[in-house]
């Protein structure tokens, strides 16, 4: 058995899986973000009261990026574990095996072997939650590439400087990773944001930008075709270069299918790869890929 857990800035949930495709779920309590003491006692605790061996394996799917070479996290959103081994920390106060990998990439791993992905080589996992990301998997396994980076398409200064028809200019934003003019300023639901008040000078929260959209708003409208064209070119060119067979989208905005297929429909058009049928869709797994990945993860690493 595999204690599977998903750890964002705000909850850790948990499932113990007697194989990647059997989880049975153990809830979710808050995430400690400042006391490491706190956070690990909490995933101790979920661990304990799990129905499953003492020495059961902890298989972790986090937000943040975890370094292949050293096991060292970078971890924005939850600071007392920002800079630590945490896999090796953890093991030693909880006296089992722990692995940690990045939920991007579980989410990509989840839907390559068990979702949206399945039968293809290469599987881009993207992720439109908040900010930006991506995971990569190749032939059934994650690729990081060096520092845990590779996948991350969110990140560089490439944003376009006007989108939509006709063109809006749209300035370069700065983005938390220090950099300007990245696609995770202006991609994710945030960004939804950003750029509605942006082009409007009206603040409305995404869900909101996304139903008025559904429903025919002109304003709504501007700001999606706005947002989908300055996500298109920099994914299509992430598509052309990994040579992705499938694309599965998670994070909130791939809850609105409308929106993803529109993505898709843009993405196609920038490709060097021609397709009659969709290649950007939205994840099969909703609402735990994290959890299925982290599980499948951790049986593939038990069993090697």
């Amino acid at each position: 058995m595999i204690i599977s857990l998903d750890i964002g800035g705000s909850a850790i949930k948990g499932a113990v899986a007697s194989s990647p495709k059997n989880l049975a779920p153990l809830g979710r309590v808050a995430t400690p973000p400042d006391d490491f003491d706190a956070f690990a006692a909490a995933i101790g605790r979920m661990a304990a009261d799990a129905p499953a061996p003492p020495q059961a394996p902890i298989a972790i799917a986090i937000t943040g990026v975890v370094d292949p070479a050293t096991g060292m996290i970078k971890c924005a959103n939850i600071p007392c574990v920002d800079g630590r081994h945490l896999g090796r920390e953890l093991e030693e106060r909880l006296s089992r095996p722990v692995l940690v990998a990045n939920d991007a990439d579980c989410f990509a791993l989840a839907e390559a072997i068990e979702g949206a992905g399945r039968g293809h080589r290469i599987v881009f996992g993207a992720i439109l939650g908040s900010g930006v990301g991506g995971g990569l998997v190749i032939d059934g396994r994650i690729v990081t590439g060096p520092g845990g980076f590779a996948g991350e398409w969110g990140h560089g200064p490439v944003a376009a400087t006007s989108a939509g028809s006709p063109p809006m200019a749209i300035p370069h934003f700065p983005c938390g990773c220090g950099l300007r003019g990245c696609v995770n300023t202006i991609g994710g639901a945030r960004g939804m944001e950003l750029l509605h008040r942006h082009l409007h000078g009206i603040e409305r929260p995404s869900t909101a930008i996304v139903a008025a959209w559904l429903a025919g708003d002109s304003e709504a409208a501007r700001t999606i075709v706005c947002q989908i064209d300055l996500l298109a070119s920099p994914l299509a060119l992430a598509i052309n270069i990994v040579g992705a067979g499938m694309v599965p989208v998670g994070g909130g905005l791939a809850q609105a299918p409308q929106f993803i297929a529109s993505l898709d429909k843009e993405v196609r058009q920038r490709m060097l790869r021609r397709l009659d049928t969709p290649l950007v869709v939205p994840g099969q797994l909703s609402p735990d890929p994290g959890l299925v990945g982290a599980a499948i993860l951790g049986f593939s690493e038990r069993d090697t």
